[in-house]
């Protein structure tokens, strides 16, 4: 039996390396989850992981199924409901919601600034949405169609863990009174995770059902996966990587989190991260959220991906 002078181990920078490696080599854990785990290990915040190469069916999960606040992720859910409404004939794309003064919140978007009364097509408040995360166009669209019906949406689709909760109130800087409830928004102990909750699994497989044409139609979901391209934060996944990324991500003071695919030559690689807890407020593109999820993406793409 090799035995170590655990007191100099303590002294090393790398000790929490070496343990992790040592389990990982005990366990068959391949190098890509030691380095995942390193990350995860160092950093302090809470973080949940799941990843799932739609190929060749590779994954790695770290606290998975775990629930998670969904900041604006729960916007691709959102989508979901607005492309099965119009599917159903229970909206047309061309059909307009007036913005008031009531609906303004504050935070990410641009339709705050527009002028009341402005007649918005519902194909320009859902791209807006997903594309500049706009938190009004977000607030009408639930208005219109309703927090309930997109979770209705959620259980056609098996995806029993993520909730639209209710409406956004806004940012720090300007709170409105919560309003728009679910059912499951109503539930006392679900109001701690805001406007939604879900688990990095769940993210992945309403990723998944978008990419193989499963989420409302072929159609619709190859048209959800366009606006997804076009998505402007990239602070997360799709921070430092020249390959296409179709995503949605998410921002709140001590969380970050980020749902995307990554096309790569060796496979579609489907990725869900959050990171929550943190202790300093940052919103800057370098938050160290930000830089944890992107450097958790690059880990991920080459052992599931190359």
């Amino acid at each position: 039996m090799i035995r170590y002078d655990h007191r100099l181990l303590l002294r090393s920078s790398g000790f929490v390396y070496f343990c992790l490696a040592a389990l990982a080599q005990a366990s068959g854990e391949t190098d890509m989850a030691v380095k995942v785990r390193r990350a995860v290990t160092a950093f302090p915040a809470s973080v949940g992981i799941y990843a799932k190469n739609l190929d060749t069916g590779r994954s790695f999960s770290h606290r998975a199924d775990e629930r998670v606040r969904t900041a604006s992720t729960i916007k691709l859910p959102v989508m979901i409901a607005v492309f099965q409404a119009v599917e159903d004939g229970k909206a047309r794309w061309t059909d307009t919601i007036a913005l008031t003064e009531a609906a303004r919140v504050s935070g990410s978007g641009v339709i705050r600034e527009m002028s009341d009364g402005l007649a918005i097509p519902i194909r320009d408040l859902m791209r807006l949405m997903i594309v500049v995360s706009d938190n009004t166009a977000t607030n009408l669209l639930i208005d219109r169609f309703g927090a309930d019906y997109v979770n209705e949406q959620l259980d056609k689709l098996a995806i029993a863990n993520t909730r639209c909760l209710r409406k956004i109130m806004g940012d720090r800087n300007a709170l409105k009174e919560p309003d728009g409830w679910s059912q499951a928004g109503l539930i006392e102990e679900n109001k701690k995770y805001g406007i939604g909750y879900s688990t990095p699994r769940d993210m992945v497989a309403l990723l998944e059902k978008i990419e193989l044409g499963q989420a409302v139609s072929a159609d619709s979901s190859a048209e959800m996966i366009r606006i997804l391209k076009r998505q402007q934060y990239r602070d997360g996944i799709g921070r430092a990587w020249r390959l296409d990324v179709a995503s949605k991500s998410g921002a709140l003071d001590a969380l970050r989190s980020d749902a995307g695919i990554v096309y790569t030559t060796k496979g579609r690689l489907a990725v869900s991260v959050t990171v929550d807890g943190m202790k300093r407020t940052d919103w800057s593109p370098d938050n160290p959220g930000n830089k944890l999820i992107s450097e958790i993406t690059g880990h991920l793409l080459k052992g599931l991906a190359q």
